[in-house]
């Protein structure tokens, strides 16, 4: 039998964070929110971490959802509500700043996939230090994931269904704030080990 993380403390976070996500499609809410490189030079800063919770279209949004759920079911007990919220906000503002200095060809940018990146490198980390066998093989994972984006560029199929370019280099930044964001955890493994 599944046993689902299921009580209200772990559940509820992912379904805030999709319901917010929601409503800016909704509302349609892409011009004030999205990462627009020549308004950020401007003024308009918030777009670097607002960007991450606005989405191309419906199907971005899904994709976006899906990782989520995917998430959380890997990995919903390593954290409080207050813990998923402020690595949300620290790799969502880590990203944004990534894609402002690091990928200056990227001009507009929306979207969850580089924060749920780095989410499930943190999540992979915590898996390793409390001795799961699958943190490691998902840590892998998805370093093979960004590796062969980075070797055979963006999906053509995920593009079209998105109707935007798929931003792989914003996935290499979430992955590294994932480790970033994992750095006390990393510490505390390495103090663990026996010399």
């Amino acid at each position: 039998m599944v046993n689902l993380p299921l009580q209200p403390r772990y559940v509820l976070p992912p379904l805030c964070l999709i319901a917010i996500s929601s409503l800016f499609a909704v509302f349609n809410l892409n011009d004030f929110l999205e990462f627009n490189r020549q308004l950020i030079d401007q003024g308009e800063v918030w777009r670097l971490l607002s960007s991450q919770y606005v989405h191309a279209n419906w199907a971005h949004l899904g994709l976006n959802c899906a990782g989520i759920l995917l998430i959380w079911l890997l990995h919903a007990e390593h954290t409080t509500p207050s813990q998923y919220a402020l690595n949300s906000l620290i790799l969502g503002i880590w990203c944004g700043l990534g894609i402002y200095f690091f990928c200056p060809d990227i001009k507009i940018y929306t979207g969850l996939s580089a924060l749920l990146h780095g989410v499930i490198v943190w999540g992979a980390i915590k898996d390793i230090s409390i001795g799961m066998k699958t943190g490691s093989l998902l840590f892998i994972g998805i370093w093979l994931k960004i590796a062969h984006e980075q070797y055979a560029g963006p999906s053509a199929e995920v593009g079209q269904l998105i109707a935007s370019r798929v931003a792989i280099d914003a996935h290499l930044i979430g992955a590294i704030g994932g480790i970033v964001l994992a750095t006390p955890v990393i510490l505390k493994m390495i103090k663990k080990t026996p010399n």
